[in-house]
Protein backbone atom coordinates (compact mmCIF):
# COMPACT_ATOMS: atom_id res chain seq x y z
CA UNK A 1 0.00 0.00 0.00
CA UNK A 2 1.20 3.45 -0.58
CA UNK A 3 1.63 6.56 1.47
CA UNK A 4 -0.55 9.28 0.08
CA UNK A 5 1.32 12.82 0.33
CA UNK A 6 -0.74 15.09 2.65
CA UNK A 7 -1.73 18.18 0.76
CA UNK A 8 -1.48 20.27 4.11
CA UNK A 9 1.83 20.50 4.76
CA UNK A 10 4.35 21.78 2.72
CA UNK A 11 7.48 20.16 1.43
CA UNK A 12 10.52 21.79 2.87
CA UNK A 13 12.46 20.79 -0.43
CA UNK A 14 9.93 20.91 -2.68
CA UNK A 15 7.32 23.36 -1.49
CA UNK A 16 9.60 26.08 0.36
CA UNK A 17 9.97 29.26 -1.79
CA UNK A 18 12.63 31.71 0.08
CA UNK A 19 11.81 35.69 0.60
CA UNK A 20 12.71 38.03 -2.21
CA UNK A 21 14.55 40.43 -0.18
CA UNK A 22 15.86 42.61 -3.14
CA UNK A 23 12.81 44.85 -4.51
CA UNK A 24 12.28 43.91 -8.55
CA UNK A 25 9.46 43.56 -10.91
CA UNK A 26 9.64 41.01 -13.25
CA UNK A 27 12.01 40.95 -15.84
CA UNK A 28 9.08 41.71 -18.60
CA UNK A 29 7.60 44.83 -16.71
CA UNK A 30 10.49 47.17 -17.56
CA UNK A 31 11.62 45.43 -21.27
CA UNK A 32 12.16 47.10 -24.26
CA UNK A 33 11.52 50.75 -25.52
CA UNK A 34 12.97 53.82 -24.65
CA UNK A 35 13.34 55.21 -20.75
CA UNK A 36 9.77 57.04 -21.14
CA UNK A 37 8.33 53.74 -21.68
CA UNK A 38 9.63 51.82 -19.19
CA UNK A 39 9.06 54.44 -16.51
CA UNK A 40 5.72 54.90 -17.59
CA UNK A 41 5.20 51.33 -17.45
CA UNK A 42 7.12 50.79 -14.09
CA UNK A 43 4.19 53.27 -12.76
CA UNK A 44 1.65 51.67 -14.03
CA UNK A 45 2.52 48.35 -12.75
CA UNK A 46 3.59 49.67 -9.47
CA UNK A 47 -0.30 51.56 -9.07
CA UNK A 48 -1.95 48.03 -9.71
CA UNK A 49 0.49 46.17 -7.25
CA UNK A 50 -0.77 48.72 -4.21
CA UNK A 51 -4.29 47.26 -5.34
CA UNK A 52 -5.99 50.39 -4.55
CA UNK A 53 -7.37 53.07 -6.85
CA UNK A 54 -5.88 55.95 -8.74
CA UNK A 55 -8.21 57.70 -7.67
CA UNK A 56 -7.18 56.49 -3.82
CA UNK A 57 -3.58 56.74 -4.58
CA UNK A 58 -3.40 60.09 -5.96
CA UNK A 59 -5.77 61.03 -2.43
CA UNK A 60 -2.95 59.62 -1.04
CA UNK A 61 -0.22 61.30 -2.49
CA UNK A 62 -1.93 64.70 -2.37
CA UNK A 63 -2.00 64.28 1.27
CA UNK A 64 1.76 62.79 1.87
CA UNK A 65 2.76 66.30 0.03
CA UNK A 66 0.20 68.64 0.90
CA UNK A 67 0.03 69.18 -2.62
CA UNK A 68 -2.75 68.43 -5.03
CA UNK A 69 -2.06 65.08 -6.76
CA UNK A 70 -4.65 63.74 -9.16
CA UNK A 71 -5.70 60.71 -10.63
CA UNK A 72 -5.23 61.97 -14.13
CA UNK A 73 -1.76 63.34 -13.44
CA UNK A 74 -1.20 59.46 -12.33
CA UNK A 75 -3.05 58.24 -15.53
CA UNK A 76 -0.96 60.98 -17.73
CA UNK A 77 2.60 59.52 -15.76
CA UNK A 78 1.25 56.00 -16.36
CA UNK A 79 0.54 56.39 -20.49
CA UNK A 80 3.98 56.00 -22.44
CA UNK A 81 1.86 57.93 -25.05
CA UNK A 82 2.33 61.41 -22.90
CA UNK A 83 6.03 61.95 -23.35
CA UNK A 84 5.18 65.66 -21.90
CA UNK A 85 4.31 64.58 -18.22
CA UNK A 86 6.97 63.40 -15.73
CA UNK A 87 6.90 62.30 -12.37
CA UNK A 88 9.22 64.60 -10.01
CA UNK A 89 10.97 63.16 -7.31
CA UNK A 90 9.09 64.37 -4.88
CA UNK A 91 5.72 62.47 -5.88
CA UNK A 92 7.79 59.10 -6.56
CA UNK A 93 8.72 59.18 -2.94
CA UNK A 94 5.17 59.52 -2.45
CA UNK A 95 3.95 56.84 -4.51
CA UNK A 96 6.46 54.44 -3.04
CA UNK A 97 5.37 55.37 0.01
CA UNK A 98 1.53 54.95 -0.61
CA UNK A 99 1.68 52.37 -2.95
CA UNK A 100 4.43 50.13 -0.80
CA UNK A 101 5.85 49.62 -4.12
CA UNK A 102 9.37 48.83 -3.25
CA UNK A 103 10.11 47.33 -6.70
CA UNK A 104 10.00 51.21 -7.77
CA UNK A 105 13.41 51.62 -5.83
CA UNK A 106 14.71 48.60 -7.24
CA UNK A 107 14.18 49.22 -10.93
CA UNK A 108 15.71 53.02 -9.78
CA UNK A 109 18.63 51.20 -8.72
CA UNK A 110 19.21 48.58 -11.63
CA UNK A 111 20.70 51.42 -13.60
CA UNK A 112 23.70 52.05 -11.53
CA UNK A 113 24.30 48.10 -11.27
CA UNK A 114 22.60 48.36 -7.27
CA UNK A 115 19.74 46.94 -5.73
CA UNK A 116 17.34 47.76 -2.58
CA UNK A 117 16.84 45.53 -0.05
CA UNK A 118 15.40 46.69 3.70
CA UNK A 119 17.19 48.62 5.98
CA UNK A 120 16.82 45.60 8.04
CA UNK A 121 19.95 44.02 6.03
CA UNK A 122 21.93 46.70 5.75
CA UNK A 123 24.28 45.29 8.80
CA UNK A 124 24.49 41.73 7.21
CA UNK A 125 25.73 43.34 4.07
CA UNK A 126 28.39 45.49 5.75
CA UNK A 127 29.17 42.33 7.81
CA UNK A 128 29.99 40.57 4.45
CA UNK A 129 31.58 43.53 3.39
CA UNK A 130 34.03 43.52 6.46
CA UNK A 131 34.61 39.66 5.90
CA UNK A 132 35.82 40.14 2.04
CA UNK A 133 38.05 43.31 2.78
CA UNK A 134 39.91 41.36 5.65
CA UNK A 135 40.26 38.19 3.47
CA UNK A 136 41.76 39.74 0.70
CA UNK A 137 44.02 41.90 3.37
CA UNK A 138 44.77 38.06 4.57
CA UNK A 139 45.80 37.39 1.05
CA UNK A 140 47.82 40.39 0.39
CA UNK A 141 49.72 39.12 3.85
CA UNK A 142 50.19 36.09 2.65
CA UNK A 143 51.99 36.79 -0.11
CA UNK A 144 53.77 39.39 1.24
CA UNK A 145 55.26 37.23 4.10
CA UNK A 146 56.03 34.56 1.23
CA UNK A 147 57.84 37.20 -1.11
CA UNK A 148 59.58 38.69 2.21
CA UNK A 149 60.28 35.15 3.76
CA UNK A 150 63.38 35.19 5.83
CA UNK A 151 63.63 38.40 6.34
CA UNK A 152 61.69 38.41 9.02
CA UNK A 153 63.52 36.57 11.22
Amino acid sequence: MTKRRDLNTLDLFRDYQPPEVAARFEPDVAKGGTLDVKIARVLSEAMSMSGKTRERIAAEMSEYLAQNVTENMLDCYASPARRDHKITLERLIALVDVTGCYELLGFICEFSGFVAVPARYAEVIQLWQTEERLADLERQRQTLRGRVGGLLK
